[in-house]
């Protein structure tokens, strides 16, 4: 499977979305809205669940499945708005000791003129900076598309895991070979370039762990997920934001 096929099978139409995972691997979820300052962006899930007999906080950048919900939910492509909610959510599992689950499908933040103004830039890096001394186990998971700042605003976390046809990256393949051919049509050398695909990601060590892409897909989630939150709970709040700023430091180090 090459790179660009990644890519593909990354937005192939029908493929699962956080809606899909949030309805087969929790219980119980009620949806929250509002960032509290402007709008609801339906882009962005965000709840509490059970994952078994845990309380959760889960958050989802959804997609959407027939066109009218795509449109709804504007194509998976969040406003600033979306991000506050979701950063609303995450201080109050932080106040409530509830862990935070992430799951992200996205080719990027919405960049229109209103996005822009009501502060898109600031709401991810808000998100960032917060994310990182966060008191409480997160867990990020690359659905399906991870893009840019849009992905990275709900991926600073203790791990982040990708499914394995999912890819991450800081552009598109077409914006890539844009910019570097002048030639959106070399889209296949540039996904090959980009590294990004879960097994480039792994290696790289920008993620903890490729999740296969089965028939058990939803329960070995489940339990996958369950066994790294009772892990990170036997952590300290302190451990736990110093850990994950640690993780962070180390990208990009490769010296022995």
């Amino acid at each position: 499977m090459t790179a660009y096929d990644n890519v593909t099978a990354a937005r192939a139409k029908g493929r699962f979305t956080s809606m899909d995972f949030i309805k087969n691997i929790f219980s119980d979820f009620t949806e929250m809205h509002g960032d509290r300052r402007f709008a609801d962006d339906k882009a962005v899930v965000c709840g509490l669940a059970y994952l078994n007999d845990i309380c959760v906080t889960v958050i989802g950048i959804e997609k959407g499945k027939d066109v009218k919900e795509k449109a709804a939910r504007n194509f998976g492509s969040a406003h600033p708005e979306g991000y506050r909610k979701a950063l609303r959510q995450m201080k109050l599992a932080e106040k409530f000791n509830r862990p935070v689950i992430c799951l992200i499908d996205t080719s990027g933040a919405y960049c229109g003129i209103g996005a822009e103004e009501r502060g898109q830039g600031q709401a991810i890096a808000e998100n960032l900076l917060e994310m990182m001394t966060l008191k409480t186990p997160v867990i990020s998971i690359i659905i399906g598309e991870g893009g840019s700042g849009g992905a990275l605003a709900l991926a600073v976390a203790d791990e982040v895991w990708m499914l394995e046809s999912a890819i991450y990256s800081v552009i598109s393949p077409e914006g890539c070979a844009s910019i570097l051919w002048k030639d959106a049509g070399k889209v296949k050398e540039a996904s090959e370039c980009l590294k990004l695909t879960a097994q480039d990601l792994l290696e790289l060590k920008i993620i903890e762990k490729i999740i296969p892409e089965n028939e058990a897909i939803f329960e070995n989630l489940n339990k996958s997920l369950t066994d790294a939150i009772l892990k990170y709970r036997l952590l300290s709040k302190n451990e736990l934001s110093a850990n994950r700023y640690n993780r962070y430091r180390k990208i990009g180090d490769f010296c022995d």
